[in-house]
């Protein structure tokens, strides 16, 4: 049975069953559980005697189908498998009968758990967050199954097996399916303690289940935004200020309403909309508008001039985020320094699938929305706040999303609020699919702050550091959005030191300090946050310190790591399936990192060959990952291989620069993202562990840049501080 992703509101998801008077609606929340109904209004009430507002996980069907609802994004990262998994395991369905159904918005019910009572994904939660609780949802569901079955048949509930999604009585040779019980099983109680099965007796949870969203992708079924036909509906574009900063001052439509396709032209905060009957008549129409664009306020710095500045800062001492000890005074007095300044560029999301969203106004007074949501309650109350409603007259469709490596997450819910300017500009006649271009994403998007660090260190008798500073400069991507209260301590944005702040390694004397910027780049979250340039700068500047004390950097990380077993065993595990220690050519070398982020911990060795005129390649990489229990080890593989190749290609060419207040690159033909020839073999090794799982859709990202970094040094004996890495 092929699979199917739907979107269901929370009226069509409870109530279809009840209106069948066959199915069977489970309404979980830990650490309880309650059934709820729902009025025709789609408000929720709670069936008396009420004891919380529930939340919805599974749905079992007369005609034996499983549904599972999904409350995180499918962004390609497999998290509606993973999901999936955990409730078919608790309840012994069979992989085929299950199917996934994309949770309404209802910060209420599905929550991240991580996050309190907002709904979302991001920062690698997904399958943290809900282990238990979807796990709980199957056991819920089985364990009434099991009830309704040994009611019927009269026997103990405890002689009744379930397997492979059927129930038997071996003694009395009775047996049901699912949805044979679903009736019966609906009309019981939900009870309020669950036994949840050990690691040794699962069935799913450690196998390489296909993914749910596999054939849909393949045979074209699977709907994205830009799949979304509403009748009467426009499709609009956005011109955007060329220079960070700029506004409109005049505009002449004239020209523009004269293509054929277009509608209207309305001005928006963010830009001026043309909207046509399809995206070509939109796009023709947003070339021949005329914008007299009010640059007093723009941004005429380029990154010339912000690398200059920041250069300036690394000079300053910043606020600290770490202190330990009193490295500073050592660093005054010490006869020699190892120094290090880094470079990071602002980089782009460059998601396959650009931003788009589907608005329309609902009869009732409220709108309703189809796309690609990654933090639905944020997005909710943006567009309440735009359109003058309340969060529950927004209604959210969660879509697939071609990609977001953070983008679509954004602190200002950007894209979806500008959808909702277009709708209220145009008084809501029509539904509005906005659609970004790669051009738009690229140069009116928001990116991956810039960085600039500088490392310093004395080495002891040993060879080992006995100071360390590490000073970081850069933008602050919590300050001024609704995450500031919860990011920013003392000056310290969280996110600008991850991965510095937490560093693993014995040091005695130990400071990091923070430098926080103000620039009118829009910025945000990029894939691993904070230790995209963390875990290069400290990862890099440990091997320079290795050579320093000429010693070997996989034995140099051991001796600074016995406090730290995790680390130590992705280290381990990495080399030992590596060739490490290994002879190897004069232009090819070996490069380790390992770095932990997001609670998982992730090593990597790296064989590179340095080619005439500096061209370098990367052959192989032999990755181990620890991230808790392996749900689907399958998975797990491949976003250690995509996680990889996002941050290769960081490392090879990825680059936002800035000229005059306006970006330089506009599509993949000047922002190189790796290409398939580029990609190295890879081998992952995952570290078995009975752990709860951790994320795994980011931390790869930080790790092969250093690795790759650290194989040249290898060769050429350089420390490569300035991103993306050029050796000619």
């Amino acid at each position: 049975m092929s699979t199917r992703i739907l979107n269901l509101s929370r009226r069509e998801f409870l109530a279809a069953g009840v209106r069948a008077g066959v199915g069977l609606t489970l309404g979980l929340s830990l650490p309880g559980v309650a059934r709820v109904a729902e009025t025709p209004s789609g408000q929720s009430g709670t069936l008396a005697p009420p004891v919380f507002a529930p939340n919805a996980f599974v749905r079992i069907g007369a005609d034996d189908r499983v549904a599972v609802i999904a409350k995180h994004l499918e962004m390609g990262q497999g998290a509606h498998t993973g999901m999936a998994t955990l409730v078919a395991e608790e309840l012994d369905a069979r992989w085929p009968q299950i199917e996934i159904l994309a949770a309404p918005a209802d910060a209420k019910r599905y929550n991240n758990l991580f996050w309190g009572p907002a709904q979302g994904t991001g920062g690698s939660t997904a399958i943290a967050n809900a282990f238990e609780q979807m796990r709980k949802a199957g056991a819920t569901a089985r364990a009434m199954l099991v009830q309704a079955a040994a009611r019927a048949w009269t026997v103990p509930e405890q002689e009744i097996e379930v397997s492979e999604g059927l129930l038997r009585h071996s003694a009395s040779q009775r047996q049901a399916t699912f949805g044979e019980l679903a009736a019966a099983a609906a009309a019981l109680p939900v009870p309020d303690e669950i036994a949840l099965k050990a690691p040794a007796q699962f069935k799913l949870i450690g196998q390489d289940l296909e993914r749910k969203d596999l054939w849909p992708k393949i045979d074209g079924t699977a709907v994205f935004t830009q799949d979304v036909e509403r009748p009467g509906m426009l499709v609009a574009v956005v011109a955007h200020p060329p220079r960070f900063g700029a506004k409109v001052r005049s505009f002449d439509p004239v020209e523009t309403l004269k293509q054929p396709g277009v509608r209207q032209v309305v001005s928006i905060p963010s830009g001026i909309a043309v909207l046509g009957d399809h995206y070509w008549a939109a796009e023709l129409g947003r070339r021949a508008l005329k914008v007299d664009w009010d640059e007093r306020a723009a941004m005429v710095e380029g990154s010339a001039e912000i690398s200059a500045q920041y250069r300036r800062r690394l000079e300053q001492p910043g606020v600290a985020a770490r202190a330990e000890g009193d490295p500073d005074t050592l660093l005054a007095r010490a006869a020699r320094v190892v120094r290090a300044d880094y470079a990071f560029p602002f980089l782009a999301h460059a998601a396959m699938e650009p931003m788009n969203c589907v608005i329309e106004r609902r009869g009732e007074g409220g709108v309703e929305l189809w796309y690609g949501a990654q933090v639905q309650t944020a997005d909710q109350a943006a567009v309440a706040r735009t359109l003058g409603l309340e969060p529950t007259q927004v209604r959210i469709n969660t879509l697939f999303a071609g990609g977001s490596f953070g983008r679509r997450a954004n602190p200002a819910s950007d894209y979806v609020v500008e959808a909702a300017e277009i709708l209220k500009a145009i008084e809501g006649r029509s539904p509005v699919k906005l659609v970004w271009s790669r051009e738009d994403d690229m140069r009116a998007g928001w990116f991956r702050p810039a960085y600039m660090h500088r490392m310093e260190a004395v080495l002891g008798e040993d060879g080992l550091p006995v100071a360390w500073r590490n000073r970081i400069v850069g933008q602050s991507i919590a300050a001024g959005t609704a995450f500031e209260s919860l990011l920013v301590e003392e000056g310290v944005d969280a996110t600008s030191v991850e991965g510095a702040a937490n560093l693993p390694y014995d040091i005695p004397n130990l400071k990091v300090e923070l430098q926080t910027t103000e620039l009118p780049v829009p910025i945000q979250w990029w894939r691993s946050v904070g230790s995209t340039h963390t875990g290069y700068a400290t990862e890099t500047f440990i091997d320079a310190l290795a050579r320093e004390a000429g010693r070997d950097p996989v034995a140099y990380r051991r001796a600074l790591l016995a406090k730290h077993p995790r680390h130590l065993g992705v280290l381990a595990l990495a080399v030992k399936h590596s060739q490490w220690g290994q002879p190897i050519a004069a232009n090819r070398g070996r490069g380790v990192a390992v770095h932990e982020s997001f609670n998982s911990y992730v090593a990597m060795v790296a064989e590179v060959t340095l080619e005439e005129g500096g061209r370098y390649r990367v052959d192989l990489v032999d990755v181990a990952v620890d991230c808790g229990i392996a749900v689907n080890p399958d998975i797990i593989r491949a976003q250690m291989e995509g996680g990889l190749g996002f941050g290769l290609s960081a490392l090879l060419a990825d680059e936002i620069t800035i000229e005059a207040g306006a970006v330089v690159q506009s599509n993949f033909s000047g922002y190189r993202v790796l290409r398939a020839n580029q990609m190295p073999q890879v081998r992952v090794h995952i570290v078995p562990s009975a752990e709860s799982p951790t994320g795994v859709g980011e931390p790869a990202t930080p790790v092969i840049g250093p690795a790759v970094a650290n194989a040249l040094a290898a060769i050429t004996g350089r420390l490569y501080s300035q991103l993306p890495v050029r050796t000619a």
